[in-house]
């Protein structure tokens, strides 16, 4: 293959980008002023999208004709796929599976700090005083996965280590006969049945047309009362209003989310001060290296593309994962 042409949406500061000049036969774009970046859009065979930089990307497409490869290194695409991107040839792909170790040991987490009530020993001891109380075995117990890609089966692969009952909700259930993590598959429509016998909801589905407000008020009604709901995909896949009602009334037992319908969240909003609420700022997957990480599988993907090799991670763009 002749040289490529790989412009960079990105700040060039970015420590990660000097690892691109290190690539064989590849002239590296990175940043610049918007009149910089669009002139070598024009050039780009490949176009790589840092975090946050989907709306360059929207700007500089109409010149963008030589483009034929996409990647974004967010897993999440609802910020991205525009209608002229999904129609135009270029392949798509996407950081899916980078960050889903970190995202399904937090949802673990969140289920073991309700199921052990770690806020109330944490009162007791700021209080200094010594409570004792009962506390759940999360072993037995119905974990209900709603979204079932990466992410939901890392989730249920460490459920399954903690011998709880897995459930989950995907588009195609088909596509998950026979899994063994799985004690069932339901389709969308069923999904009242998954929520009804669930005692922890895990959402982990990206932001399409068709999940959004998927978990509205009919759906959080149909919780027990003992639930609880963690959210790791996107915020607007739930209707945040049914849920702070919900919350805020003692419909359910409790929330852990690190996703929402806006971000940053406002001040002042119920969740700060809900006792019933885990919040974490959307940096639930931020470790230590979870940018080289990110990197890495572009630099990989790279590599296959260069050889005329399938990609990985390539993306439906109609169904927009």
């Amino acid at each position: 293959m002749d040289e490529v042409r790989l412009l960079v949406l990105a700040d060039p500061a970015v420590p990660q980008l000097g690892r691109l000049e290190r690539l064989r036969g590849v002239r590296v774009t990175a940043g610049g002023t918007r009149d910089e970046v669009a002139a070598a859009a024009v050039e780009a065979d490949v176009i790589l999208v840092w975090f946050g930089a989907a709306g360059m990307l929207r700007e500089i497409w109409p010149r963008a004709t030589r483009a034929v490869w996409v990647h974004s290194m967010a897993a999440g695409l609802d910020h991205l796929l525009f209608p002229e991107l999904a129609e135009s040839p270029a392949a798509l792909t996407n950081g899916r599976g980078v960050f889903s170790q970190s995202l399904a040991e937090f949802a673990i987490g969140a289920v073991l700090f309700f199921a052990k009530d770690f806020r109330r020993m944490l009162r007791s001891q700021a209080r200094g005083a010594w409570e004792p109380f009962d506390v759940e075995v999360v072993g037995g117990r119905t974990l209900g996965i709603v979204g079932y890609g990466d992410i939901g089966r890392a989730v249920a692969r460490r459920a399954r280590s903690l011998d709880m009952r897995v459930l989950a909700l995907r588009r195609e259930p088909a596509r998950s006969a026979g899994d063994p993590l799985l004690d069932q598959v339901f389709a969308p429509e069923a999904r009242f049945d998954l929520l009804a016998r669930s005692d922890y909801v895990v959402v982990s589905a990206p932001l399409t047309e068709e999940t959004r407000g998927l978990l509205g008020r009919p759906e959080i009604a149909a919780l027990k009362p003992s639930a609880v709901v963690v959210n790791v995909g996107r915020g607007p896949v739930i209707l945040e209003a049914a849920l702070v009602e919900a919350l805020e009334r003692g419909r359910i037992r409790g929330a852990a989310l690190d996703v929402f319908e806006t971000e940053p969240l406002p001040p002042g909003h119920p969740f700060y001060r809900l006792e019933n609420v885990l919040l974490s700022p959307h940096c639930a997957d931020h470790t230590g290296d979870w940018l080289d990480q990110a990197m890495d599988f572009f630099i990989e993907n790279f590599e296959r593309f260069r050889k005329g090799a399938p990609l990985q991670n390539v993306v439906d763009k109609r169904k927009g994962y």
